[in-house]
């Protein structure tokens, strides 16, 4: 069963609740924070969920009553955060992600291709309160879409075109002992790729529009 944006991020932030609970020490008080110069390299677990839901048209645009469907992925990424001062920051993330892509119909579901995604997002920062152990942040940016190593199935024959988007976040840095933070990280990526399916015969104007779920550990440098 596919959960929804809100229940992924609750889901998380509990995740988030305990793993804050299980990182910080008896008597915590050599917890630091980021500032001006300093960077902050995050480990992270990474949820990567597209609602496309794009019909599959033929070249002419006749309806052919098949819809999009592109499944979810979660693996680990790492973030690499520099301060350009104590309240703005960058933010870059690495990974690459693999999703399903099906058709579907009222008596449709079948499997037509797989891919792996690069979707590195660069996103600027802004934190109001950087010295609070508790450090929320907002951000925009663009984000470049790189699909490799696709595999068709079914007898179909999919090219998806690479490609730029943008990008809003929100998120917050905890620290718990030292230079160690627990992040968590929430991002809505806009991107649109058109798909040729079997040399053109059949196409899909897809909005991926995936959003990207996080929960990691940091560590300030």
């Amino acid at each position: 069963m596919r959960l929804n944006p809100s229940s992924r991020i609750a889901a998380l932030g509990a995740g988030f609740a305990v793993l804050t609970l299980a990182s910080a020490p008896a008597s915590a008080q050599d917890w630091q924070v980021a500032r001006k110069g300093d960077w902050i390299v995050t480990g992270r677990v990474t949820d990567v969920a597209s609602g496309a839901d794009d019909a599959i048209t033929t070249a002419a645009g006749a309806a052919t009553g098949l819809r999009v469907d592109v499944g979810d992925s979660v693996m680990p990424t790492l973030g690499f955060t520099y301060f350009v001062t104590d309240h703005i920051s960058v933010e870059a993330i690495l990974g690459a992600t693999r999703h399903e892509i099906r058709a579907q119909g009222p008596a449709t579901d079948l499997a037509v291709h797989e891919t792996w995604v690069l979707p590195p997002v660069v996103t600027v920062q802004y934190r109001p309160a950087p010295e609070a152990r508790v450090s929320p942040y907002v951000g925009a940016g663009l984000n470049y879409m790189v699909f490799f190593n696709g595999d068709n199935r079914n007898g179909f024959d999919v090219n998806l075109d690479n490609g730029f988007g943008y990008a809003l976040q929100a998120g917050a840095d905890i620290a718990v002992s030292g230079p160690w933070t627990v992040n968590l990280d929430v991002k809505k990526v806009w991107f649109n790729t058109d798909a040729d399916i079997n040399g053109g015969t059949l196409k899909s104007d897809v909005n991926l529009d995936p959003w990207v779920i996080s929960l990691g550990l940091g560590r300030k440098f």
